[in-house]
């Protein structure tokens, strides 16, 4: 077995069993990086807390900034033997510096190391994704100016209601991943990235050592331009996951509107509406049937919500019962994590590309507004206008619409003495004119434009 952070007081191996359900560095690999950055940082503490040599530091700083090029190159490979992603660097920096390394692990336990790994990944990331989002809502707009004179069929319980401008319909979902992309940004800028907390009671090393201001290069590779803090509560800091479940909130509901996005497309691309076509590169076909043109992308975006659901209730569920402070249950945070991250990654980029490429069937839409029950709204109002309440102008319609559907005739083709059956108020060539999508949008006024 490869070698361990701790076993001192241990005098029997560890079980190969324990050795496969304990490990983590199959997934936890993943940290290597934001790990390392917080290993350079810690060897500056301990060079300026009087731990380390100068010669001493510069050899750490080499080692560690070999190992860091790797992994930010993704060419970093662990031990599968290794327990977790912080031993595997542990010992490779052994092995290229000597016992020098054995020095790394002063003031520190891996309970605040992964702590810091998973903050710094955890807001760099949710600033990544907020840009991508970002990214979406540009797209989304795009699709709007192309067609930025169209007018669709707008829906309440997925029935026809009122006659609605795309840019308006495309625009709710705008304003969605608009507080998407802000809700992600919070979430990175609520991290606060904090050193010194030890396993649970701190360290010796003074707290204003641990107060670094937008660190630079520290003598090695880059390190984002964030302040790191010295702990406020060193018990809170290692056992404080608040900051996944944040992101994992923010993705569940991101992953809710893209899966209501999807819906609406997967809807609008059927032969039923007709009213959009997706691109043939962002679709997919049947092994039986050679005329199918599948919206497989839009489906597992549906799909895909529920996991992204279920990942925020998974940590939620692990964190609920813990004591304090660290406890081991906390290391299967990361799958759903990086999980989650993943699918919005990859669901961010497909769903921008396949906006682009939408088209939209002006034919379909424009036969679908063809029908009377789009303004049936508009003819309340008209009446309103003369002078009737609403509830009874609301009435007057409903036995309109209603006779229209029975006889067959349409409200446009009866003559004025029929449509006075129903109120004396009606005009014939009044009438007429509130059955055009154009008047009906722009008789809405609440709206700022």
């Amino acid at each position: 077995m490869k070698k361990k952070m701790w076993g001192g007081r241990f005098s029997k191996p560890t079980h190969p069993s324990v050795e496969k359900f304990t490990g983590s560095v199959h997934y936890d690999k993943r940290l290597a990086e934001y790990d390392l950055l917080g290993s350079m940082l810690h060897v500056e503490i301990l060079r300026k807390a009087g731990y380390l040599k100068k010669s001493e530091a510069l050899a750490l700083f080499k080692g560690l900034s070999a190992i860091y090029k790797k992994a930010a190159a993704g060419a970093y490979k662990p031990d599968a033997s290794s327990e977790d992603v912080h031993t595997d660097i542990q010992n490779k920096l052994e092995k290229s510096v000597g016992p020098v390394a054995l020095k790394l692990h002063t003031a520190r336990s891996r309970n605040d190391q992964v702590a810091f790994a998973s903050r710094l990944y955890t807001k760099i990331k949710a600033s990544e994704l907020s840009a991508a989002v970002s990214g979406l809502d540009k797209a989304i707009n795009g699709l709007s100016k192309r067609y930025e004179d169209l007018i669709v069929p707008g829906f309440t319980h997925m029935q026809h209601a009122q006659a609605v401008r795309l840019k308006d319909y495309l625009g709710a979902y705008s304003e969605m991943f608009k507080r998407d992309s802000l809700r992600l940004e919070a979430v990175a800028k609520n991290i606060k990235l904090v050193m010194g907390a030890g396993s649970v009671a701190g360290t010796p090393i003074p707290a204003a050592l641990y107060e670094i201001r937008s660190p630079g290069t520290l003598k090695g590779p880059n390190i984002k331009s964030f302040d790191i803090h010295a702990v406020a509560n060193s018990i809170d800091a290692v056992s404080d996951r608040d900051f996944v479940a944040d992101i994992l909130s923010a993705i569940a509901m991101l992953g809710m509107h893209i899966s209501r996005l999807s819906e609406d497309l997967i809807i609008w691309s059927t032969k039923e509406f007709g009213f959009v076509e997706l691109d043939e590169s962002f679709s997919t076909g049947s092994s039986l049937m050679p005329q199918k043109k599948n919206p497989d992308v839009l489906e597992l975006a549906r799909g895909y919500a529920g996991r992204l659901y279920a990942n925020l209730m998974n940590i939620l569920i692990v964190m609920k019962g813990l004591p304090l402070s660290y406890n081991r249950d906390m290391q299967l945070d990361k799958e759903p994590l990086f999980d989650s991250i993943d699918i919005a990654s990859i669901e961010l980029e497909v769903l921008s590309g396949l906006i682009k490429t939408l088209k939209i069937n002006r034919a379909r839409v424009e036969e679908a507004l063809e029908d009377e029950a789009l303004y049936a709204t508009d003819l309340v109002y008209y009446l309103v206008d003369k002078g009737v309440s609403f509830k009874t102008a609301h009435g007057l319609v409903g036995r309109l619409v209603k006779h229209s559907l029975e006889s067959g005739i349409s409200i446009q083709s009866m003559n004025e003495p029929e449509l006075r059956k129903f109120s004396d108020k009606f005009v014939h060539k009044e009438v007429i004119k509130l059955f055009n999508p154009l008047v009906s949008v722009k008789s809405k006024r609440s709206v700022k434009r």
